[in-house]
């Protein structure tokens, strides 16, 4: 038996046109999915499978928690998760995907393996930027981040919480330029004389 047996639908030995499945997604599920962002978590997966003529209607609903490194320090923080999706799964030859949302399965298996989709559909909703609250970052981290940080000449003092983007620098001069920009600066004061 492998790891993602118990995630494995049979849609062809289905007893009525719907059925109700649930799912506890917990830190040796994503362990086992080997995720490089998400390592922990504990999300209820709801899964209701609904047979319309040829095909089957898959609705997800997921709530939890998951556990991501945080984009400024680094330490494990908690996202929340409540989201819903969809999966229209259609029986066929040979396993094929048509779209975002469609799978096809072989026949001859009439099952599909969730696992994967359950992951997709929590992992699609990290958000791009994400970070511990105000004052919540690791404090070492942040006094370490803060000195390497460039701050413009008229904010003398910055909270670091409250900056979006972070721009780090190891260079200590100011003045150093790329070589490749001064040549092409040359080339458009030379356009300008003419």
């Amino acid at each position: 038996m492998g790891k993602f047996d118990t995630y494995k639908i049979d849609l062809k030995g289905m007893q009525q046109d719907t059925q109700e499945y649930e799912y506890l997604l917990d830190n040796q599920f994503f362990t086992d999915i080997d995720s490089e962002e998400i390592q922990k978590g504990k999300v209820k997966a709801f899964i209701t499978v609904t047979k319309i003529q040829d095909m089957y209607d898959l609705n997800f609903r997921m709530e939890g928690v998951i556990k991501i490194p945080c984009d400024r320090c680094l330490d494990d923080m908690d996202l929340p998760i409540d989201t819903t999706a969809k999966l229209i799964v259609k029986l066929g030859k040979e396993y094929a995907e048509e779209g975002d949302d469609i799978v096809i399965v072989p026949e001859s298996e009439g099952s599909i393996n969730i696992s994967w989709f359950m992951f997709e559909f929590i992992a699609l909703t990290i958000p791009i930027k994400h970070s511990h609250g105000p004052g919540k970052c690791n404090k070492q981290m942040s006094s370490k981040l803060k000195k390497h940080m460039v701050k413009s000449a008229e904010d003398d003092s910055f909270d670091l919480d409250d900056t979006d983007d972070i721009i780090v620098t190891d260079d200590d001069s100011d003045d150093a330029t790329d070589p490749r920009w001064d040549a092409l600066k040359g080339l458009k004061d030379n356009n300008n004389l003419k």
